[in-house]
């Protein structure tokens, strides 16, 4: 569709515009692009409160009526224009948003001095008029107006823009340093490149280590989880202590062949705030490579532990296995069973991940760690169903037994209560 453009009549002056946008620009790391976005919505909002104020009791304004009108500004002449886009009609019902073809043939013929020739227009093309109002009238009332709106505006650009540059840093870890504490959360200083100085962060009650000791101005490395949308208030990054990716960054910043690719994290499990006060946090990792002259976790670990002992000290004192991932299950479990003992692992039901694992009687509480929480990782980090057994009363043909009962169950319960349709994509283990 066409779209015709007709010179601008009036504008309402705003003295001394470059240098306000360029304190502004100044004052708030913005870039004066943001700043004048933010000064035309403000001014805009000027308009509609004025358009109101002149209808109060004629008609009432739909909450997008003003999607058709803009602001303009004149950086040179330092002042500011509205205008609106309207659809040319046979018969205008919406004055706002239409004008018959007569008016604006009326209009091109006064504004013929102004054009080297009259632009053709006809039914369905669109026009962009000068709606500004008088001066006397409107100049004050938007000048109110936009001194309401433009600290709102101006932070909502901050906010667009600290959004575009940290949505790309999701899933990596940064240095924050405590501000201040709000109810259970701890509120992070982040840099920043552009927007504030520093950028807060909210680091909640359930991403924190139970080791840490927040304190103001104590800095620590956190791992950023997600950068909000929209216009709330408080801060817009989320950041964790507790995730399993930031043992993943840490370890990528410590170790040189991670980041050359020779070594690579295939899987973590991390606990790191434990169901019991009685234990404490854990890691378990497992790595692999492909090059056959490197050895994966003595990379990790570094000579003397210098590597792992820099991620463990960051963590605070957490305990973290590194272990050799295998494309084997059985020596795969084995491995992150570590540091117990292991004699043999049996795949008693492949299909279902499920393995049972003999160990020595002087193994059992290792292979099964403190309230479980070493058997308890391995399974997630493996994905297998372990099962910790006595390797001197292991009886191969009982445990099988017991195994197809539990299979006949299991399918039982599952034909039962499944769905009749399910989307894949929308499997338990997605959540």
């Amino acid at each position: 569709m066409p779209k015709s453009k007709q010179p601008k009549k009036s504008n309402v002056g705003l003295p001394q515009l470059k240098n306000m946008i360029e304190e502004i620009s100044k004052d708030r790391n913005l870039p004066s692009s943001a700043v004048q976005t933010a000064l035309r919505e403000a001014l805009l909002k000027g308009y509609e409160r004025y358009r109101r104020s002149q209808h109060l009791d004629q008609m009432q304004f739909d909450e997008d009526h003003f999607d058709n009108f803009d602001v303009f500004l004149d950086l040179d002449e330092e002042a500011f224009q509205v205008v609106a886009t309207k659809t040319i009609v046979e018969e205008v019902t919406n004055e706002d948003r239409e004008i018959s073809l007569s008016e604006v043939k009326h209009i091109q013929q006064e504004a013929a001095t102004d054009l080297a020739e009259e632009q053709l227009v006809q039914i369905g093309d669109s026009v962009v008029l000068d709606v500004t109002p008088e001066r006397e009238d409107f100049g004050r009332m938007a000048a109110i107006q936009a001194k309401q709106v433009l600290a709102q505006k101006l932070r909502d650009q901050q906010r667009k823009i600290i959004q575009e540059e940290f949505e790309q840093f999701e899933g990596t870890s940064l240095m924050g340093k405590v501000l201040r504490f709000e109810r259970q959360s701890v509120i992070l200083s982040v840099s920043s490149s552009f927007g504030q100085p520093d950028v807060e962060a909210e680091l909640p009650q359930r991403e924190q280590l139970p080791n840490d000791n927040y304190r103001i101005g104590r800095t620590f490395k956190v791992f950023l989880k997600q950068v909000r949308e929209g216009s709330q208030r408080g801060p817009q990054l989320l950041v964790s202590r507790g995730a399993a990716g930031l043992v993943v960054e840490l370890f990528a910043n410590e170790v040189p062949e991670i980041e050359e690719e020779l070594v690579r994290i295939v899987a973590v499990a991390r606990e790191a705030s434990p169901p019991s006060r009685h234990v404490g946090p854990r890691t378990k990792i497992a790595v692999d490579t492909l090059e056959g002259d490197v050895d994966p976790v003595g990379a990790c670990i570094g000579a003397r532990g210098s590597r792992i002992q820099v991620v463990v000290n960051e963590l605070q004192g957490e305990k973290i296995d590194v272990i050799r991932w295998s494309p084997d299950p059985s020596t795969y479990i084995s491995n992150a069973l570590s540091p117990a003992r292991i004699d043999e692992v049996r795949l008693v039901n492949p299909d279902g991940r499920q393995a049972h694992v003999l160990v020595p009687i002087d193994q059992l509480s290792l292979a099964i760690g403190k309230e479980g929480q070493n058997v308890r990782l391995a399974a997630r980090l493996t994905g297998w169903k372990i099962d910790i057994k006595d390797s001197a009363k292991y009886d191969p043909v009982a445990a099988m037994a017991e195994v197809e009962s539990q299979r006949r169950a299991d399918s039982e319960y599952q034909s039962r209560y499944q769905p009749d349709y399910q989307d894949a994509g929308y499997a338990e283990d997605n959540y």
